[in-house]
């Protein structure tokens, strides 16, 4: 009778702890995964650092990226795929890097970063390369002015040590040139930074933005819109990739290639007057 009392408890006991033992081995597994994640992608940026980069190779791989970037690189206003025309190198290397080793989360584009079409860290410096090249829209999607206003003080005071003055970003750091980016990406990069979807994010960043209310991201996200690239990244008028020139277009791409030069003094003035 003691040992059947014995043998009920200790069953009892194992109930109540196994979960605990599942979840803790689950945090372990998730945590080593993690750590290894992010030494792969670490492995391979240093890799494609090193390597010259081949345009040629790098225009073919591309091919595969217009289907949703454009052949451009610009993107859609809508924000769905983000304006990478002219992004700094090592940025796309970094990212490229991270979305392979599954250190950032991006079901989209994990197809086309893997293997199958990106199969070495050569291919990755040759397509950043190509990409990084390519001359910009002005044409973003962007956010209110007024809210822009609001959103200067706001970048200065937190943005502007690591991503510039004009959103310039820092090739050196691989942080990301955030100047000319479609608006409502800026939106959804931010909230997934905020709540941890977006892995690779910059731990200060992930801090540093978890005290800011929804007033202030459009604010802030709003005034990074609006700020535009130098004309020396700017496509000139009807600007169409001569890499691409047989590729389908539809009316946003033709829109915008035609219109080029409204440009920055034109964003200026729309800025200075509300």
């Amino acid at each position: 009778m003691l040992k059947q009392k014995i043998a009920s408890k200790k069953k009892s006991l194992w109930r109540t702890c196994l979960p605990y033992v599942v979840g803790i081995f689950s945090l372990i597994g998730t945590t080593a995964a993690a750590q290894s994640s992010s030494d792969m992608a670490e492995e391979e940026y240093e890799a494609a650092l090193k390597l010259e980069p081949n345009l040629n190779n790098g225009r073919t791989l591309y091919g595969q990226c217009a289907v949703c970037h454009d052949p451009e690189g610009w993107g859609r206003r809508s924000g769905i795929y983000p304006q990478i025309a002219g992004q700094l190198p090592n940025v796309i290397i970094k990212q490229l890097a991270d979305i392979r080793a599954g250190n950032r989360g991006n079901p989209m584009m994990y197809p086309f970063a893997s293997g199958k079409i990106l199969k070495t860290a050569q291919d990755i410096t040759d397509v950043a390369a190509y990409v990084s090249q390519l001359p910009m829209t002005w044409d973003n999607g962007k956010g209110s002015h007024s809210r822009a206003k609001r959103g200067k003080p706001i970048y200065e005071q937190y943005c502007i040590d690591c991503h510039g003055k004009q959103g310039e970003g820092d090739n050196k750091e691989h942080i990301p040139m955030i100047q000319g980016q479609h608006y409502e990406y800026l939106i959804r990069q931010f909230e997934w930074i905020r709540i941890g979807r977006r892995q690779n994010a910059d731990d200060e960043m992930i801090e540093q933005i978890q005290s800011f209310h929804s007033g202030e991201m459009y604010d802030v996200l709003s005034y990074v819109s609006h700020l535009p690239p130098p004309e020396n990244k700017l496509a000139p008028d009807d600007w169409i990739n001569p890499d691409f020139q047989k590729y389908s277009r539809d009316s946003e791409d033709q829109f915008r290639s035609s219109t080029q030069k409204l440009s920055i003094r034109e964003q200026k003035k729309g800025l200075q007057k509300d």
